[in-house]
């Protein structure tokens, strides 16, 4: 018997990488999983990984999911991947919000309408889909959404900076996640009286996967100094199925939460120093 058995779930970003490790596990779990991404088959994107590869690898494994290509970056889209979801699944019961735009690029050149782009699908989709998920969960009184952020919200803190940063370019994608955490918060306390859960959560360590490799973030798949996008997928789903009042409003790191709740022995990275509570914009 399965965590969720029968609650359907929609996972953004689940052609690779963490949002195809959460769709994996959630399937495996008994859910019945909404794949959404823009890449439907291997080719189409210059990244390794698919719709099609994630909702293949779930069926050969018992499960069952469904691939809608997406581009959430439009509110017709959104509005689209709930509708087919409808059709196929019914009512929403768990909103992972994982997809993810960036560019690295220092604030004096971004383009702008890069800039809007990436605001378009790194917050303002997580709110037009946690609006359209809120429809049903607020009917049924119960539902689960998880917003996939990133230790990049944690700014550099106040100056003088003598050494350049290594990561130059992250301030939009920063900025996002900052934004992304402030909203989970939010939310969370709009919708608790009505049952439903909003957190939020982010890698303990860089994960190595075909966007992090490709933005040279690990040096490639085997780096040792990375997480293995398992504890992600993990972490969302304790974050999707423990009880209301243990969970809801978190913004916390994956290793961070495991441990919490007694599934990882030797937490590493950030989130786990006791001395440092809580996360992302928290810190600063």
């Amino acid at each position: 018997m399965g965590k969720i058995d029968g609650k359907n779930v929609v996972v953004t970003g689940a052609s690779r990488g963490i949002g195809a490790e959460i769709a994996r596990l959630f399937a495996a779990e008994g859910g019945n999983v909404i794949c959404a991404a823009r890449t439907l088959r291997e080719g189409e994107h210059p990244l390794e990984g698919s719709l099609e590869k994630t909702v293949s690898d779930i069926r050969e494994n018992g499960g069952e999911a469904t691939a809608s290509t997406v581009n959430i970056s439009l509110e017709e889209d959104c509005v689209r991947l709930f509708d087919e979801t409808h059709e196929i699944y019914g009512d929403v019961d768990i909103l992972v919000n994982n997809a993810a735009l960036t560019y690295f690029v220092p604030i004096k050149d971004y383009v702008i309408r890069r800039w809007k782009r990436s605001w378009e699908v790194n917050f303002h989709a997580p709110f037009i889909l946690s609006q359209l998920a809120l429809i049903d969960m607020l009917k049924n009184k119960s539902g689960n959404i998880v917003n996939i952020s990133s230790g990049a919200a944690i700014g550099p803190g106040r100056g003088p900076y003598p050494d350049a940063p290594s990561n130059s370019g992250g301030t939009c994608y920063g900025a996002e996640k900052a934004a992304l955490e402030r909203f989970t918060q939010g939310l969370a306390q709009e919708v608790y009286s009505e049952g439903v859960v909003v957190n939020c959560v982010s890698p303990s360590q860089v994960v190595p996967t075909p966007g992090t490799v490709f933005h040279n973030l690990v040096t490639g798949m085997d780096d040792p100094r990375g997480e293995h996008p398992e504890l992600m997928a993990k972490a969302a789903l304790v974050l999707a199925t423990e009880p209301i009042d243990k969970v809801t409003g978190r913004v916390t790191y994956s290793q961070q939460i495991l441990s919490e709740f007694g599934l990882l022995d030797k937490p590493r990275g950030t989130g786990v120093d006791s001395d440092r509570p809580g996360s992302g914009y928290s810190l600063v």
